[in-house]
């Protein structure tokens, strides 16, 4: 094997399903040892016990946090079947390994109109997206607010059980994965194009744009996931919408470069080619006993609001705003 060699593959047998969907939680066992890992049924096949698997285990052996799990990269035993989407012809992850081709959601949107004079919140992680969707709804109970996954995190969609969580309480009205992300209701080729259909085709009243689970981070100052926000914004003011950056705040983090307003918010934020409006954790409005009550996810990198209360009075302002601007 050539030591040039990028992707970390293995073979590997599933031992349990512990968790069936869109994104199963397997343990599978490699190399004489039990790991977890998760399966995207959508791309490679559903996995069941028994089956031989290709795995990419680089994450687990390199300890990550959030994406400290391994992937099935090819299922052979039932993923060998596959026929793609009837009828698509646009590729995502594009001439890699894993291209598959979807029907993208522009080609419903119709001609670019803009202003679309609706408001567009920009998120930083993806633990904020329930706290601005759940408090833009109580502002505006009603508002048809849908959610476009773009880079900076995870990039499948069904990863996220955050989102399903939304869905099922109809506090998200639809999901669109933008970009290189993939695996949303919808599918999109750019973000500007996700939020133009969303808010014209889909019917959404607002949107809501920002990463995935996890964020990529290199400790620079550009070298980070955040850095996606400054697309998504420029994106949602090109297209006329009312633009709030939901910033990424915090008095727990034991990184001095995340307390107070995080580096990754101050660096797009002097980047920004017009602006925006910046939610204000100490708004009137932000709810965050209600929050706590609603059975949401109440954990950033390990933090709850008891530990952390800044970054969710925060990612609760952007609700706010959102909901405020929606009215």
């Amino acid at each position: 094997m050539s030591a040039q060699q990028r992707l970390r593959l293995r073979r590997g047998r599933v031992v349990a399903v512990e968790r069936p969907g869109a994104a199963a939680e397997l343990r599978v066992e490699v190399e004489g040892e039990e790991r977890r890992a998760i399966s995207y049924g959508a791309m490679t096949g559903e996995a069941r016990a028994g089956d031989e698997v290709v795995m990419n285990v680089a994450a687990l052996d390199l300890g990550l946090g959030s994406g400290g799990f391994d992937v099935v990269h090819a299922n052979l035993t039932s993923g060998l079947a596959g026929e793609g989407e009837q009828g698509a012809h646009v590729m995502k992850l594009n001439y890699s390994s894993l291209q598959h081709a979807v029907h993208p959601v522009e080609e419903r949107a119709g001609s670019l109109e803009p202003p679309l004079a609706a408001p567009v919140a920009v998120t930083f992680l993806h633990g904020q997206l329930p706290c601005v969707a759940w408090q833009a709804a109580q502002i505006s109970p009603g508002a048809r607010i849908g959610f476009v996954q773009t880079a900076g995190g995870a990039l499948p969609g069904e990863l996220s059980r955050t989102v399903a969580a939304l869905r099922e309480r109809d506090l998200l009205a639809g999901h669109v994965s933008a970009g290189a992300a993939f695996g949303g209701e919808h599918e999109a080729v750019s973000t500007p194009g996700a939020l133009h259909a969303g808010l014209t085709a889909l019917g959404w009243d607002a949107a809501i744009a920002g990463p995935g689970p996890g964020i990529l981070g290199s400790a620079t100052a550009l070298g980070h996931g955040g850095m996606a926000a400054l697309d998504s914004a420029h994106a949602a003011l090109a297209l006329g919408c009312e633009t709030i950056l939901v910033p990424r705040m915090s008095d727990g983090d034991p990184r001095e470069r995340h307390r107070g307003i995080s580096h990754h918010t101050q660096t797009v934020v002097d980047m920004l080619l017009a602006p925006v409006t910046l939610a204000d954790p100490e708004v009137g409005g932000v709810d965050l006993d209600g929050y706590i009550d609603s059975g949401l996810p109440v954990s950033t990198m390990g933090r709850g609001p008891a530990e952390d209360p800044l970054f969710f009075r925060a990612a609760l302002a952007g609700g706010v705003a959102l909901g405020k601007a929606v009215t």
